[in-house]
């Protein structure tokens, strides 16, 4: 991924001093971080007098929460206290899981792929290979 990143930074430097930037549209004015294209046209009065409310959607403060609690375990020195929060960080990521409708993937939680696996071998019986 690396190797395309710097290509893609080399044709960009490349085109800034062939001059193919000069003449954009909107060259010198702000950019607009509140396009609404991708909300469907009849939930955009809505979703703009949520947003003028100072109201997050569910997903996106729990996501919210899930970052500051993973800053916050980073920086925990008692292990009780790091368990207890890692124990809640897991709820917590389970919980976004399900609101986005999203399947179960083990994937998402590394740290348990083993343990799950085990203890399906175990319930049904079969061996790890």
């Amino acid at each position: 991924m690396d190797i395309f990143y710097k290509i893609a930074e080399r044709r960009i430097q490349e085109a800034i001093q062939n001059g193919d930037f000069d003449n954009l549209k909107g060259k010198g004015e702000p950019l607009n971080f509140e396009d609404e294209t991708f909300i469907p046209e009849d939930l955009r009065m809505a979703y703009r007098i949520l947003k003028n409310a100072g109201c997050v959607p569910p997903e996106l403060e729990l996501r919210n929460e899930i970052v500051n609690l993973s800053t916050l375990i980073n920086t925990l020195d008692d292990d009780k206290e790091r368990l207890k929060k890692l124990r809640e960080l897991n709820f917590k990521i389970l919980r976004f899981n399900i609101m986005r409708k999203r399947p179960f993937n083990l994937e998402d939680f590394p740290q348990y792929e083993g343990k799950i696996i085990e203890k399906f071998t175990e319930s049904t019986g079969t061996q790890k290979k």
